[in-house]
């Protein structure tokens, strides 16, 4: 098992990259592969998840080269892939398992998915039963509703129209990815909008995608033409740097050519209403993707509430924004937030554990959590609970903490961001 220990930070500062968005390069690997043309990926996540897609489709028959952070992919259309000679190990990525189970129901096969024991723990359900609905057969072991699970493909997808009770973007896509094959309309309805980069790659590669207010829908069949993607720098990656600048940076921490799509915002939008100036710069956009340099600076932070439709535009930087609470003037207050009991960690009682240790005043709720704020943190022993989110947001308070923090089972940070102690140590001038 590997530990970090971090030292307490008296200021940090300066202008960095992050990584590819892992949502957007995850997306890009998808319809590369089920296009009709050949495709170019620049700025690619290669890091676990996203190389557990690439590896997912290379097992289907699709060539695909890379070169760094860049993917040469050689689609073969809708039709074009061939079933793998064992089971799909999507290690530990959630985003892996859903979009495939999605593609996976138009294809003439049986295909078993299986997962790290984390992924394997985590629900499947809602993605089962629209996908059931329109003609996949699913069938399981020792846990109903998780991995290891076996896909059976049908010949003819059914289109259908489905009402989800939860905004969330994995189940949307999986809906949407298998409606590319079923003759005629199928649309998702959500209660808020989730993060929309399936739709907007869609567009990009010639789909008809329409939108009315909360309602999605595709058309299939669909022919795909994929040329060059370009993704953003991951927000949700940046979250980590420029929530440590709205704590120690008067000068001020810069993130360049970060993704700034609308439904991913909801971070930048909260670290305003507590305070912290936020300014974007030098924007511009990539197949649909919207894109700046994002700076933030210090600053004293008030407590916000976060709920409704922020949720799902901030749900993964919920850990990092709970950090920022702790440090916050006033009670922070969130809520609808349910979803985060079944990601890598049920982080609700993750983050009120392991803050607890630190010194924060933080109560848990059935959807969410309420902290106390300011409140001194102090170094102490924590542990990630093998959650990369959790790790990196446990990292950024021990910079504000009084005495050194060891954070155990950091290995889980190379799922998204595997640089990410190194641009800790560049904010730090080390």
């Amino acid at each position: 098992m590997e530990n970090k220990t971090i030292q307490p930070a008296g200021r940090v500062g300066g202008t960095l990259d992050v990584p590819g968005d892992k949502s957007i390069s995850h997306r890009a690997v998808i319809l590369g592969a089920l296009s009709v043309t050949s495709a170019k990926v620049r700025h690619f996540l290669a890091a676990e998840d996203c190389l557990s897609t690439v590896e997912a489709f290379r097992a289907m028959g699709i060539r695909i080269e890379r070169d760094k952070e860049e993917l040469s992919i050689h689609g073969k259309g809708l039709d074009g892939l061939r079933e793998p000679k064992g089971p799909i190990d999507c290690g530990n990525s959630g985003t892996t398992a859903r979009l495939l189970m999605g593609v996976l129901t138009g294809q003439p096969f049986e295909v078993e998915l299986t997962g790290d024991a984390s992924l394997s723990r985590r629900p499947m359900g809602r993605v089962i039963e629209p996908l059931s609905q329109m003609g996949a057969y699913f069938t399981n072991g020792k846990n109903p509703g998780c991995l290891a699970l076996k896909i059976h493909g049908c010949h003819r997808v059914r289109p259908i129209s489905w009402k989800t009770p939860v905004a969330s973007a994995q189940v949307k896509s999986a809906i949407l990815l298998a409606g590319l094959y079923a003759s005629g309309q199928t649309e998702v309805q959500e209660p808020f909008l989730s993060r929309d980069h399936t739709e907007r790659l869609l567009r990009a590669c010639g789909v008809d995608v329409q939108q009315r207010g909360f309602h999605i829908s595709v058309r299939g069949t669909a022919t795909l033409r994929a040329a060059e993607f370009h993704v953003p720098g991951d927000l949700s990656s940046a979250a980590f740097l420029l929530a440590a600048g709205a704590l120690l940076s008067s000068a001020g921490v810069t993130v360049r050519r970060a993704g700034v799509n609308p439904t991913r915002t909801g971070f930048l939008e909260l670290i305003k209403a507590m305070g912290a100036p936020c300014r974007l710069e030098a924007a511009s956009e990539s197949s649909g993707e919207p894109f700046a340099d994002v700076e933030v600076k210090k600053a004293e932070l008030k407590a916000v509430t976060i709920a409704g439709d922020l949720i799902p535009r901030s749900i993964d930087e919920i850990p990092i924004l709970a950090v920022l609470a702790t440090q916050a003037r006033g009670q922070t207050v969130i809520r609808d937030a349910g979803e985060l009991r079944v990601k890598e960690s049920d982080r609700l009682s993750a983050l009120r554990a392991e803050l607890s240790k630190m010194g924060a005043r933080i109560q848990e709720t059935p959807d969410g959590l309420i902290i106390e704020g300011s409140t001194p943190l102090k170094g102490a022993v924590v542990k990630s609970h093998g959650d990369h989110r959790l790790a990196m947001s446990l990292a950024v308070a021990a910079l504000t903490a009084q005495g050194a923090t060891t954070i155990e089972d950091v290995a889980c940070v190379n799922t998204s961001f595997p640089d990410f102690w190194a641009r800790l140590d560049e904010l730090r001038g080390r």
